[in-house]
């Protein structure tokens, strides 16, 4: 190894250990902590918790409920409730915009126009027409209360929904309980975090990052798998990382934390090494006529991936529409450059969202996955009732529109009411805390369960008296 690199090693309770090798040797066929570190899978470990069947004990996790996944999907840039979910014909022009709603196969709502393959499925999802927050208008902002049940505050970085179920339940055989798709979000304008991590947790519970696009051709998970350059020999040595801690400090073997080390080792090198985790991963595997059900794009091909790992076991899947509000036809239409107009989001963003949402809830409805697959589509806010002189719509965190299928969730309903304008709710004013409350107790969380925050502090999963959506559920 080469000299003075520090190995760090993330633990539960959060506490990070380092040991810093100042020997000069090499090994003999060159492997450097780079080599290590390239397979990428070690940002995706965890421990399946002894801890879990203490929660269990005290009725902090539903048993019955172990078996439930959730697809979140995030709509970066923030969908128009107006043109989409929320739509108001007989308002002025200026505020119903371009678009007409069509009757759905709900009878309790209809929507626009430009979602044609969503009315014919709105029996399975229903709408929550009432989201609002009072932060700022600001895409980061939305991203973190929306995930996390909390806006970041005092250097306090609550963690992913999806994160928090990892610490709280483990994972299931060798894959991530959490995987974001198709990577991480990108700059949105407010240069704060997303909440995409797993915050104070620490580490070793981020979400196990794609990176890649699944629609290009030959799509491979680049951190999956070790590189084929490093051979068996060098995965091996991997293996016996703990012999240069163990040269390194005295006695380490035999502390709790070195024990939490080789389980997190071995289930980083469960990942790398799994057939499981590959053909999951293995979009090739899926019929052609399946691929362009759901469209042969980013985002369609995400949603067919999702499928595929609850299908195997993922706890917990996040699929980003989008990576960022910049440079790309996204939800965020401001109505001129770099954004997106109006037409831009009837022509390109709203086809194939339409396609590729519908493949998903009609394929895990075909194969019976959809009451134990809890799907949620959410967005940071929603836009300005009045089109702006540019003909798009601006950030408005006043009202907004989200929808929820799956997972014990009634299809067909709407909860909340927006006014006249769609510009705030008047009835059922649902919070970001309440949207993550929700997702939480339909995963069989009790929303008194902590975690171990800041300075090991009981930290609430979400704000205490928060409650879900029990409207949604049968």
């Amino acid at each position: 190894m080469r000299a003075g690199i520090a190995y760090s090693f993330w633990f539960d309770p959060p506490a990070m250990f380092t040991c810093t090798d100042h020997a000069s040797a090499t090994t003999c066929d060159g492997v450097t902590r780079r080599d290590f570190l390239s397979a990428g899978a070690l940002s995706a470990i965890g421990l399946t918790l002894p801890g879990f069947a203490k929660l269990k004990a005290a009725g902090r996790v539903d048993p019955k409920k172990d078996g439930k996944s959730c697809i979140m999907i995030f709509n970066l840039g923030a969908p128009s409730q107006q043109d989409l979910w929320d739509m108001k014909p007989d308002a002025p022009s200026e505020i119903r915009g371009p678009f007409k709603p069509i009757r759905t196969k709900s009878d309790a709502f209809e929507i626009s126009e430009i979602l044609p393959l969503h009315a014919k499925i709105a029996d399975k999802f229903s709408l929550v027409r009432s989201c609002y927050h009072t932060a700022a208008a600001v895409h980061d902002t939305g991203h973190q209360m929306m995930q996390t049940g909390r806006l970041f505050s005092g250097g306090i970085i609550t963690p992913h929904v999806g994160s928090a179920l990892e610490f709280l339940k483990g994972r299931r055989g060798d894959l991530p309980a959490h995987v974001i798709l198709p990577e991480s979000m990108g700059p949105t304008g407010g240069n704060m975090p997303h909440g995409q991590d797993a915050g104070f947790l620490g580490k070793a519970w981020d979400p196990f990052v794609l990176n890649a696009d699944p629609s290009v051709k030959d799509f491979k998970v680049p951190d999956l798998l070790p590189p084929k350059e490093i051979g068996e020999v060098r995965l091996e040595r991997r293996r016996l990382m703990r012999e240069l801690v163990d040269s390194s400090v005295r006695n380490f073997e035999y502390s709790e934390q070195a024990k939490l080390m080789d389980a997190n080792f071995e289930s980083a090198y469960r990942i790398m090494t799994s057939t499981q985790a590959r053909e999951a991963f293995d979009l090739s595997k899926e019929p052609q006529k399946v691929r362009e059900r759901y469209g042969l794009n980013r985002f369609g091909q995400s949603c067919l991936l999702a499928r595929r790992l609850v299908e195997r076991g993922v706890r917990f899947v996040t699929v980003n529409t989008f990576i960022t509000v910049f440079g790309e036809i996204t939800w965020d239409i401001h109505g001129s450059k770099p954004f997106t107009s109006i037409e831009g989001m009837r022509d390109i963003v709203a086809p194939m969202y339409d396609q590729g949402y519908t493949a998903l809830i009609e394929d895990l409805f075909q194969r019976g996955l959809l009451d134990d697959t809890l799907v949620t589509c959410l967005a940071e806010f929603g836009r300005t009732p009045k089109i702006n002189p540019a003909g798009g719509r601006d950030h408005w965190p006043n009202c907004w529109t989200v929808n929820f299928a799956g997972g014990g969730v009634k299809g067909g309903e709407v909860i909340g009411k927006s006014d006249d304008i769609g510009g705030y709710p008047t009835e059922r004013p649902v919070a970001p805390n309440e949207i993550v409350g929700t997702i939480y107790q339909a995963l069989g969380v009790d929303l008194h369960t902590e975690l171990p925050g800041p300075q090991g502090r009981p930290f609430p999963v979400v704000d205490f008296g928060t409650q879900g959506i029990q409207e949604l559920f049968a």
